[in-house]
């Protein structure tokens, strides 16, 4: 069996920005907030952290600032998937050299490779790569689905440890485990399948939510890590108004209001994300108030 690189919680933290350019204080500030909170590992320059309209340069500033300031307390992920193998090659090499302990790859976007694509895209990268390679599904967004037969397959690179599995599609993943046994770990990328998934055997998740409520959200997946379901189920019912308000909007859109409101950094998003509608906005805040997140 290949090493596990984290069990529960994992966030996929925002990246706060100045008017041009990265807040560095804030995010240290974020980064200590996480860590004390007691989260599994952090993902940084992925969706969440806006790694689309964030030049390459400043992506390896941030992951090397990040892999410094947690100092080997928990594993740093870092997003390095693009829809070009090439950026993606160059991405990967500077994340391990930034010392990065894994790295997230997406599948291509746009692009819609193949079956056949995909795996040649992952093996490539995964052959450049010094740390383990975790492949990231989430057709909402790329417009394809990389199928379990073809994870099976990946499965057997010794650098392709693990699936960010964001389907939504819980008999994919059953499907994904079926096959890949003890070769790929399955994380789940939607916070409101986290307990269904780790109740099936998946080793936790890759999350929005532990942005706003980490301590929360590590509550539930050392629940799920102890076999205790039913408190597990209730922190699932508990967070999930929550985590519907975090994707009111398309992510991270209402995420970054909240850790803005929260203290860290400011409401600023690049273009073509804007910032939150009042509607939406009044609604998430009302949710972190009842869970007693100051705004």
């Amino acid at each position: 069996m290949k090493n596990t690189i984290f069990t529960g919680m994992a966030t996929a933290i925002v990246t706060p920005m100045t008017a041009d350019g990265i807040d560095y204080e804030a995010l240290g500030r974020f980064i200590e907030f996480q860590v004390e909170s007691g989260i599994n590992a952090l993902v940084v320059m992925g969706t969440t952290g806006e790694n689309a309209t964030i030049e390459p340069e400043d992506q390896t500033r941030v992951i090397r600032y990040t892999v410094e300031k947690v100092a080997g307390r928990i594993p740093v992920i870092a997003g390095t998937g693009t829809n070009n193998t090439e950026h993606v090659l160059t991405n990967t090499r500077n994340a391990c050299a930034a010392g990065a302990d894994a790295v997230l790859v997406v599948t291509p976007y746009y692009n819609k490779a193949t079956q056949n694509g995909l795996i040649r895209h992952f093996t490539t990268v995964a052959d450049a790569s010094t740390v383990p390679v975790i492949v990231y599904n989430v057709p909402g967004r790329t417009g394809v689905n990389l199928l379990p037969r073809t994870l099976a397959r990946l499965a057997e690179h010794p650098r392709i440890a693990a699936v960010k599995e964001a389907t939504g599609n819980m008999a994919q993943m059953v499907e994904i485990m079926h096959l890949c046994g003890d070769k790929l770990d399955v994380y789940s990328g939607e916070d409101a399948l986290t307990v269904p998934m780790m109740a099936m055997g998946a080793a936790g998740t890759i999350s929005v939510l532990s942005n706003v409520a980490p301590r929360e959200s590590v509550a539930m997946t050392d629940a799920c890590l102890a076999g205790d379901f039913r408190t597990a189920a209730q922190w699932q019912c508990r967070l999930l108004p929550l985590i519907n308000a975090l994707f009111s909007e398309v992510n991270p859109i209402p995420v970054k209001a909240a850790v803005s409101a929260m203290g860290f950094g400011r409401e600023i998003l690049r273009l073509p994300l804007t910032p939150m509608e009042d509607s939406t906005r009044a609604v998430l805040f009302d949710e972190m108030r009842k869970l007693g997140i100051r705004v």
